[in-house]
Order: C-alpha cells, then structure tokens, then sequence
C-alpha cells in the first residue's frame, strides 16, 4: 500500500479542533493537526491554540467526531458499482417481486448487450426458490441476463447468455432447472461481463468507490481473481485509484502460486498478494460450502476446489517468493484443509517464515477450537463479514436451514478469535452486503450468538486497523503522530462504552480507564453520518451543505 493519491493541491497544514479526537495518543483530546498527508500532533483544546497561527487551515469541528477512516477488507469494486447502478434484486421480498424489477430493468436498458443484476436470495422469498429460466426468458423478451444469487457462488440466466457460451451445458455445475455453479457459473459470468465496455466500468468503479468514501471508508481490499473478474478489470481499477481522488484501492488476485515466475507475475499485475478469493470452496446459501457433515437441507458435504496439498504448495511458494498468500475458505472442511495445508508448509519452510508473511483467509466461517487454534498459531489474519450475521444468522436464519441450530450457532466466532489473538480484518464482500462499516461494527457487536460477541471498541479496531494490519502496515489506522492522515468526521450522538461484558462496560467508562468512547451502537439507534473523509491528508469526499 503506497501513500501516493491522485495528483492534487499541494499538502495543506491544518488544525482540527473543537471536536472529540479517537486517538490512543490521547483519549481525551479535541485537536489534531495534519501535516504533509500524516497525522502531525493529537491533543487538547488548549494546546491546539499554539499551532493556530502556523497551519494553513483551521477547521472548527463543531462537536463532530474525528475517527481513522475505515478498511473494508474485501470488496469487489466493479461489481459493487454494476449493483449500486443496475438492477438490484436485493430488495425484492417475493419471486413475483424480482420478476417485476427484471422487466421494468430490460425495458429500461433496451441498448444493453447484456442485462446485469445481482442480490437475489429466494431464502428470503414467501416462495423459497429461484426464478426459472423459462420466467427470466418472459421477462427479458429473450434477451441475455445474467442474476448471480447474493452470494455470488451461483447464478440464474436466460437461454439467450448460454446460447453465448458454446459447450456451457458440458460444463461441471450446468443444471438444466436449478442455478449454476462451479465451472458452468464461471463461464457465463466471464461472457456476461466480456459485454461490459470500458466506459461502463470505469463510471462502475468509480460509483463504487464514491459510495465508500461517502461512508468513511478511505480503504478497500479489492479481492480479484481469473474466476472472479479479469485482468483487465483489476488492472484498470488500480490505474483509476491512483490517478483520481478516492479511497486507497489495495489489490489482491487469486491466481494458485507455484515458483517465482507465477510470484513475479502476480506483483506485475500490481497485487498485493495471490490471495483474497482464492476459493478452497463456496457458499452456504448455494450449498457449495465444503462441511464435514452433510447439509440439513441437501444430501451432501459441498464441493471442494482445493485440498490440503493445494494449499501446502501455494502458501510455500508464495512465502518463499514474500508473497502474501490467501484463500477463500467458509465450511469447517475448508478450513481443516486450509490449517493443515498451512501447517504442512510451516513443517517444510519454518513456523517463523510462515508467520511472517501474514497470510490470510476470507470468510473463516465454521470454525472450530482446533482451526481457531491454528490460525492463532500460524499468525492468519482472519477478513470477515459481521453483516453475514446480520442477514443471515439466527434460529431461523439461513444458517439455521443450511445446517440445523446447533451448527448455525457456531458461525463467525468472533469473540474466541479474539481470545486466541487472531487478528481480525473487517469487510463487507460488497456487493453480497453493502458498504456499511459503522453497521459492520454494530453486527459484530450485537451478533446472534451472544458468546460471539465483541466489545464495539475491537470491532472498530478490525474495521480501521486491522485492515492496515492485515497488508502488513502496523503503524497505520490510527490517529497517532506519524501515522497516515486518512480520517473521517462524523456526526453522532452521545460517545459511549459499550462491552458484551456490563463490568468491562462499567469500568470503560470510568475516566479513570482512559478509554476513548465510540458512538452507540445499540440496534435501533441512528448510526453515525459522515461530514468529510480524508485520505493521507486529502478530502476525498464533503458531505453537501455541511
């Protein structure tokens, strides 16, 4: 992750007073000053009058909270910005309902070579399954559509896209009544996408990244990959982040590693690591995620794409070449394949060296004590999804109908990651859940599985630090002197304490404690608004008439 920004004004000294400052530097301070794209000095009211007359700008904060900007660790940027521009099936609450918006869509985009949306979940729906392809046919007049489920693992099309991808029906997941999957899914997707010009990605990616500078969020983790998007895409979004202002945009691509050459390879396609959606498996709500036991619901354990030994390779190759490795890994299968695989590694080249590398996993949704355990061990960062939770946790949840209660409420463990002291990277996979980093923190606070719960501080910290953290900067994602300026203002109500644990509440907020307090976040409560985002020292978003 560099520090360079699109090209801009030069770097203006500023004081920041007059508001509450989140800072470990100091819990009660009201003041920062801004120099040359870092954090210069954090304090109180008082001593901000001794740098008044020697900064360039003096913003009078008006009571606002000043907090570091946000990582979302996994996003996929071009998709978000196709969903948040196209046709969203997310709100739909019935089958009837999605059919409607697919019309209404069509008619309205007659030019379209392809017609694009996203979001569906039939879980959701009075009906309980997908549209058929003989109703998106209808729908669409006959022309080509292409519906992943919200998950992304899955997709529904019209006859029309697989008329477009010759030998699609030969393909390993083609079900000539059901979603596709696996290698069927792949192909359609790549043809549907092929469709998009440069211009619709472009304004895709750019409605994107405006919508997480909107939000507070001044980085994303652009989890890209050969089954996911194309090198264009990843490469064209990388030349976007740093020609204009936005959020940083930090690259992965899930490409296996297997020598120096594929390692050489990666970094010119400027990633950051052979990581992100590297997939050891799919999804719960397309019944791809690979378990142990069967599914509640479907007679089978899910599929699996790599194996222990898969793994073992990867990570050895990237480690060797200091490459960061990384694979998508949500059922308890998965995860025992990605831990042995990672330890079979460590046998080989050293824990040390493994350690080192901060290797991480996407999702890490069933977890167990002993893949807890090990991912504590082998230094794993675990990037996950609080909002997963939110949507689909719970005693009637779709957890809950994939793999019965008692399985479900095992999900996304947040608290015993922490106790273990596996570091913890926050996201969205948007567009599977929206850009919603203060509703990440609530999710991860107020899980459906109270013993999963976190205190709102740690779960802020995984949604601004640990982000940093998880690319391997340490010194970033906090307002401290000498860190990058990237913060946010927002408007917000009383600043609290809040804690799974009454007594740790009780004594944070004891001014005794010095611990700095954060909105609340209860359920039902207003949830903060952003005034302004700054990246390394940069506005890269105002909020109107503020």
């Amino acid at each position: 992750m560099t520090e360079s920004t699109a090209p801009q004004s030069e770097h203006r000294t500023v004081l920041l007073r007059g508001g509450e400052v989140h800072s470990p530097a100091d819990p009660f301070a009201t003041a920062m000053v801004v120099e040359r794209g870092h954090v210069a000095w954090v304090g109180s009211e008082g001593a901000a009058d001794a740098f008044a007359a020697g900064v360039d700008e003096v913003i009078d904060l008006e009571g606002a909270l000043v907090t570091p900007a946000f990582t979302d660790a996994h996003v996929h940027t071009t998709a978000t910005g196709l969903a948040l521009t196209g046709l969203d099936l997310s709100r739909a609450d019935s089958l009837a309902d999605a059919l409607c918006l697919v019309r209404e869509h069509s008619a309205a985009h007659r030019d379209d070579k392809v017609l694009l949306g996203h979001g569906w979940d039939a879980t959701r729906w009075p009906e309980q399954r997908p549209p058929s392809r003989a109703e998106l046919d209808e729908a669409t007049g006959g022309r080509p559509l292409y519906l992943p489920r919200i998950d992304v693992h899955s997709a529904v099309v019209t006859t029309a896209l697989l008329d477009l991808v010759p030998g699609v029906t030969g393909r390993t997941g083609y079900h000539p009544d059901a979603p596709l999957t696996a290698s069927a899914h792949h192909a359609v997707r790549a043809a549907a996408h092929g469709a998009i010009t440069p211009q619709q990605r472009a304004a895709a990616q750019r409605a994107a990244l405006a919508r997480a500078a909107s939000l507070g969020i001044g980085s994303v983790h652009e989890c890209a990959g050969p089954d996911i998007s194309d090198e264009d895409d990843f490469m064209s979004l990388l030349a976007l982040a740093e020609a204009e202002a936005g959020p940083r945009v930090v690259g992965y691509w899930a490409e296996r590693v297997a020598n120096a050459k594929d390692a050489r390879r990666i970094r010119e396609l400027g990633a950051t690591g052979a990581a992100g959606d590297l997939f050891v498996d799919g999804s719960l709500g397309s019944h791809t995620a690979c378990l142990h036991t069967p599914y509640a619901d479907a007679a089978h354990t899910g599929t699996a794409h790599l194996d222990a030994a898969d793994v073992a390779a990867h990570v050895a190759a990237c480690t060797e070449a200091g490459l960061q490795a990384g694979f998508h890994a949500i059922g308890d299968a998965a995860l025992t394949a990605v831990t042995e695989g990672i330890r079979a590694a460590a046998d080989s080249l050293g824990l040390a060296r493994v350690r080192a590398a901060r290797h991480r996993v996407e999702h890490a949704e069933m977890l167990t004590p002993e893949t807890i355990t090990a991912f504590a061990e082998f230094g794993l960062t675990a990037s996950v999804q609080p909002a997963f939770d939110a949507v689909w946790g719970g005693d009637t949840g779709m957890y809950a109908q994939r793999l019965g209660v008692d399985r479900a409420r095992t999900l996304n463990p947040y608290a015993a990651l922490l106790r273990a002291g596996v570091p913890l990277a926050f996201g969205s996979d948007s567009p599977v859940t929206p850009l919603d980093p203060w509703g990440t923190v609530r999710a991860a606070a107020f899980h459906r599985t109270p013993e999963h719960r976190v205190s709102v501080r740690a779960a802020f910290t995984a949604h601004t630090r640990g982000g940093w953290r998880a690319v391997g900067r340490d010194d970033a994602g906090v307002l401290v002197p000498g860190a990058p300026a990237d913060y946010a203002l927002w408007r917000t109500g009383e600043l609290v304490v809040q804690a799974p644990d009454d007594r740790v509440a009780r004594w944070s907020t004891d001014p005794r404690s010095g611990t700095p307090g954060l909105p609340d976040l209860t359920p039902g409560a207003e949830l903060p608004v952003c005034l302004r985002t700054v990246v390394f020292g940069r506005t890269v978003f105002e909020r109107p008439n503020e």
